[in-house]
């Protein structure tokens, strides 16, 4: 269940954070940059955040949900685990905005594709960190014990 709450605290957060910088890099917006248009894209980002969480949790668990499955599989180590969701966020987050807007190319192809990557990534780390249960060690020595 922690992990579930990982995901669904994380993966709108960062996910909304990057979706709103990679817009307005596609707009044009940080060509005039300077201490107020930083602040204005901060207060953007604060008055957006309730919409990414609304749009963003069901996403978010659906990937937390992978990263369960892929936790029960005993040979899959966690950074090959973090790789594989990454890997599906970036391709789920390309397709659903990636082709948002006139310009299309490999910086708005990149940039759409941070927007699942980073929180999916993320999520799986801290997930790993702070939920995942240590394995039992298993002794290679054979042999009967001894007093």
């Amino acid at each position: 269940m922690k992990r579930y709450l990982i995901f669904a605290a994380v993966g709108p957060f960062f996910g909304g954070l990057l979706l709103l910088f990679a817009t307005t890099w596609a707009s044009g917006y940080w060509t005039e940059t300077n201490l107020g248009e930083v602040g204005k894209f901060f207060s953007t980002f604060a008055w957006t955040l309730q919409y990414s969480y609304l749009f963003g949790i069901v996403p978010s668990l659906m990937i937390g949900a992978i990263d369960d499955i892929l936790f029960h599989v005993p040979r899959i180590h966690y950074v090959i685990r973090m790789l594989i969701l990454g890997a599906i966020g970036f391709t789920a987050s390309e397709l659903l905005y990636g082709s948002r807007g006139p310009d299309s190319g490999a910086l708005q192809f990149l940039l759409y594709g941070l927007v699942g990557f980073v929180p999916a990534m993320l999520s799986s780390w801290l997930a790993h960190r702070y939920v995942d249960e240590p394995q039992p060690v298993h002794s290679t020595k054979t042999g009967s014990a001894t007093n």
